[in-house]
């Protein structure tokens, strides 16, 4: 996150709004923020309640091992139809590449 915490301008130029969306509550965003990672100036999103309702819907709520209930890490750009552009999951251990994101957005200019 901080990663894209750092690069919103650049994405922001090529008309691109990064948001994060994930199953944890408000509060947890906001602690993991405080204690962890730095406050963020993008929109931090919870799919709390009903748990998981958008993480299901694209396909990353994991409902088996290794840990059920939490959600994958990935990332989805859509473009301004409506439709995805790009999909891509990452094991969670490993941060998306901004490059590789910024290159796939500017394709789409």
């Amino acid at each position: 996150m901080p990663a894209f915490n750092s690069d919103r301008e650049r994405f922001a130029a090529l008309n691109a709004q990064v948001l994060d969306i994930s199953i944890d509550s408000i509060l947890s965003h906001i602690a993991w923020q405080k204690k962890e990672i730095g406050m963020m100036q993008l929109p931090l999103c919870s799919d709390f309640y009903p748990h998981g309702a958008v993480t299901q819907a694209f396909g990353i709520l994991r409902e088996g091992p290794p840990i059920a209930g939490i959600c994958e890490r990935a990332v989805f750009i859509v473009d301004k139809s409506g439709k995805i552009a790009f999909a891509k999951v990452y094991p969670l251990d490993q941060t998306p590449d901004n490059a590789e994101l910024l290159r796939v957005l500017q394709k789409m200019q």
